[in-house]
């Protein structure tokens, strides 16, 4: 490959949904950019469609390259590696396990020896001006009331081993930060496309959703907990420009930003605009968290809800992210994140005709004709 002046970018994480949006973004917001996408040899044939969506072009901007970042130069042969660390002028770390109720092996692995990999790369990177490490808010785990973006290690608990993991790979970033170029991203709680509401899984929130959208009529469903605490959601649009935009300011180099909304909403009203806009009974009345914990933790529930009980023990969580690092370098840009409210129709949308195909599928595959 012949050497440019031009952006190169390497993406990690692929096909985890926020990896593919970044890629199309870098892709579509520069005509000019060349990237490398990280992708585990399960996914190839994944990839492969990825480009095809993208349209001709891309087989020229776009080269896939099969590995791992759990693995040894990431799992890449040595002229592999050596076009990468020539090449590459920024890298967006999104590999991660995002399952709150993951193991502490896989976490680790994944999370804190993958990252580890990433910015052994980093410091072979000739012409690198940017390390773009995704973390998350949550890696302020038990901690109450306002957090800055400069915090990270307070003494705080965790409730888990995702949250955990983050932390100690956003410390590994930081630490490198004296050596490397970075600018590290906490997003909020992930939902759909605040325009189409496209999401690539329903996890965290989208059980709630679910539960409200598929619901009967007349059914008042409770809330569980008080619900007083703010709901930090944030669409992928709006992560994913943000983080594109800060990406290329050469200002938020050794920065860390919240990207989330600067004004969110408190649960119960979370829950209120989801039911309304489900056209459902607006909720009465609430289920206490302890209940509900224990609901969830029953035999023949627990494994099937370590995801659910994962969110709702932060549903109820009062923090709020400060996120004035994002505001100051945001302002001129056009970006901010949208209140739900805009945009809370376009998640129901999106679940119900999601939801109503898998059911219609589910139709499909158990009718008899001759029954």
């Amino acid at each position: 490959m012949l050497k440019t002046e031009s952006d190169v970018s390497l993406v990690t994480g692929f096909p985890a949904f926020t990896a593919k949006r970044m890629a199309r973004k870098l892709f579509e917001a520069d005509p000019k950019e060349r990237i490398f996408l990280l992708v585990r040899p399960k996914f190839r044939a994944s990839a492969d469609e990825f480009l095809g969506d993208l349209g001709p072009a891309a087989r020229q901007r776009v080269t896939v390259v099969e590995g791992d970042v759990c693995d040894m130069d990431l799992g890449l042969s040595g002229g592999e590696y050596k076009e990468i660390a020539a090449e590459v002028t920024a890298i967006h770390h999104l590999a991660a396990i995002y399952y709150r109720g993951v193991k502490r092996e896989v976490a680790t692995r994944v999370n804190i020896e993958g990252t580890r990999s990433v910015i052994e790369l980093a410091l072979e990177c000739g012409r690198l001006r940017r390390l773009c490490h995704y973390s998350t808010a949550l890696v302020s785990g038990a901690r109450s009331g306002v957090i800055l973006e400069e915090e990270l290690d307070s003494g705080q608990r965790f409730r888990n081993f995702y949250e955990e993991t983050k932390f100690r790979s956003e410390r590994l970033v930081q630490d490198a930060s004296r050596r490397l170029p970075t600018t590290i991203f906490r997003p909020g709680v992930i939902v759909g496309d605040s325009k189409t509401g496209e999401i690539d899984k329903f996890d965290g929130p989208y059980y709630l959703l679910v539960l409200i959208v598929a619901s009967p009529l007349d059914v008042h469903l409770p809330l569980p907990g008080r619900g007083s605490a703010p709901l930090h959601l944030v669409p992928i649009d709006f992560v994913v420009d943000a983080a594109h935009a800060l990406g290329r300011d050469p200002r938020a180099v050794g920065k860390t930003f919240h990207l989330t909304d600067p004004a969110p909403f408190a649960a119960r009203t979370a829950y209120e605009l989801i039911a309304r806009s489900a056209d459902k009974k607006m909720p009465r009345g609430a289920i206490p968290t302890a209940l509900a914990r224990a609901v969830l933790r029953a035999p023949g529930l627990s494994r099937l809800a370590r995801a659910p009980l994962a969110f709702l023990e932060s549903f109820n969580h009062l923090a709020i992210y400060n996120c004035r690092n994002t505001l100051e370098l945001l302002d001129g840009t056009g970006v901010r994140c949208p209140p739900l409210d805009r945009y809370v129709d376009a998640l129901v949308r999106y679940v119900r005709q999601v939801h109503a195909a898998r059911r219609q599928k589910l139709e499909d595959e158990t009718f008899d004709p001759f029954d």
